[in-house]
């Protein structure tokens, strides 16, 4: 039985006979080629600039963190009056 959403070749297995199978193991050739593949992808993605939009963000949150109390200070006294 394949699975009709998704990827055709994909097999369905009843949860019931999971626990029969043994774990699944990927050949080294089949785990060197995914893996070369993910590079790839995250290479590619990594090289692109950040968004303005999260570049702002990440400033707010900077800007917030520092006019915050460190949270190591908190509970201790502040020292002599």
């Amino acid at each position: 039985m394949t699975a009709e959403v998704g990827n055709k070749l994909a097999r369905l297995i009843p949860e019931a006979t999971l626990s029969d199978k043994l774990d699944p193991k990927l050949d080294s050739n089949s785990q060197r080629r995914i893996g070369d593949q993910l590079r790839a992808m995250y290479d590619e993605l990594m090289q692109q600039p950040v968004p303005d939009r999260f570049r702002d963000l990440l400033e707010q949150l900077e800007k917030s963190n520092r006019s915050k109390p460190n949270e190591a200070d908190k509970g201790q006294p502040e020292g002599p009056r």
